[in-house]
């Protein structure tokens, strides 16, 4: 999951050397978080928030399949 973020990411951002993603395990549970350049940060959210929920809706259609709960958190 932590490379499908990464890839996602750095397709979307100007400064692709400044994605930063890092991966939590607990049981099931899996975090995800993305870090970016601040300059970059709307280009992730997107307007209303919708890139960075089809980012979410990606992953976690890609995690069904390994049966984990896996949640991305934008830093």
């Amino acid at each position: 999951m932590k490379e499908l973020v990464e890839v996602i990411a750095r397709n979307l951002v100007d400064n692709p050397d400044e994605v930063v993603v890092t991966e939590k395990s607990e049981g099931k549970n899996v975090v995800i978080e993305l870090h970016v350049a601040p300059s970059d940060m709307g280009k992730v959210i997107g307007k209303q928030g919708r890139i960075a929920k089809a980012i979410r809706s990606v992953v976690k259609a890609a995690s069904s399949k390994d049966n984990k709960i896996v949640d991305v958190e934008i830093v």
